[in-house]
């Protein structure tokens, strides 16, 4: 019996024996191969611990997992917590425990629900002259800056003199499409001037140049600009027409006829083709002539049929 619990133990010491060789040549030959499970940033790394070092520029910060701290390595520290460099490594430092956020250790920058920053340090309560900001856990003055009255630290009522409202903020220039109102000492929004649609164009009038005639369309302007507001467009457009073929006056008689003397004067076909012009131009006045006495007549013949009508 004794013998058989010798050879017992000494199969059970060679099995772990064994197992532990086993066991040691798998660690060497990962670490031969290299660390495959270092996350990204690590320059060393251990697979129970994480992070050990940091590549150069990045933070090592330990985040507990149950009761083991893990190494990441980071570009910046998490909140509640700062960072401090040495040549050996940088480090991810926590905060004072009243600090939400902080600067190093004896400087908060921001802090936890119930305290309030002042110069640094949380406090539970704020110096005579300034008040407790719930918004903000700062003690801040009683009014915003450049206030005259306000109605709590953060809005303002009334503003100090060069200074215009706008939303309980005091401002030294408005916000883009606001304009200040030097009665009110506030910011109101700009107007912008409005027009309404083209009208049709207008009938084509001669102007001023003999055979040049033009016509207008308008528009109105339906809500004016503020000063700063945008300016109205034009509200009126002209352009060239052409109407009715008429004679066109001195204007273009006298550019024949310049264009007449530039020809040869002793050649006779320049002679008759003068006369032809002239003839022509006159049947033309002649025409003219007859059709305004016709027009005439038939107005005078309507008005004398409404004449007997009447009677």
């Amino acid at each position: 019996m004794q013998l058989q619990q010798l050879i017992s133990l000494v199969l059970i010491l060679h099995w772990m024996e064994d197992a532990d060789c086993q066991h040691h040549s798998s660690k060497h030959r990962q670490h031969k191969r290299g660390s495959p499970v270092c996350p990204g940033g690590c320059l060393t790394c251990s697979v129970y611990n994480g992070c050990l070092t940091c590549l150069p520029k990045l933070f090592i910060h330990l985040e507990r997992d149950g009761m083991r701290q893990i190494g990441v390595c980071l570009a910046s520290c998490p909140k509640g917590f700062f960072g401090t460099r040495s040549p050996e490594k940088n480090d991810c430092s926590k905060c004072g425990s009243e600090c939400d956020t902080c600067f190093d250790k004896n400087f908060c920058t921001r802090c936890r629900a119930g305290s309030y920053l002042h110069k640094g340090k949380c406090q539970e309560s704020c110096p005579d002259e300034l008040v407790p900001s719930d918004t903000k856990r700062e003690c801040v003055p009683p009014c915003p800056a450049d206030c005259d009255t306000c109605l709590n630290s953060e809005t303002c009522t009334r503003c100090m003199p060069g200074y215009y409202l706008l939303h309980g903020q005091c401002h030294s220039m408005c916000p883009e499409e606001f304009e200040p109102s030097e009665q009110l000492m506030e910011c109101v929004p700009a107007v912008h001037c409005e027009v309404g649609e083209w009208s049709e164009w207008g009938p084509c009038l001669r102007i001023g140049k003999p055979c040049f005639r033009e016509e207008t369309r308008t528009r109105k302007v339906l809500q004016n600009p503020s000063p700063q507001g945008k300016p109205c467009p034009a509200t009126s457009e002209k352009r060239e027409c052409f109407g009715k073929r008429k004679r066109c006056g001195k204007g273009p008689h006298k550019e024949r006829k310049n264009r007449n003397n530039r020809k040869d004067k002793a050649s006779g076909e320049g002679r008759r083709e003068r006369k032809r012009e002239r003839e022509r131009e006159r049947e033309m006045g002649d025409r003219e002539e007859s059709e305004n006495r016709n027009k005439t007549e038939q107005r005078r013949r309507r008005a004398q049929s409404r004449d007997l009508g009447a009677v």
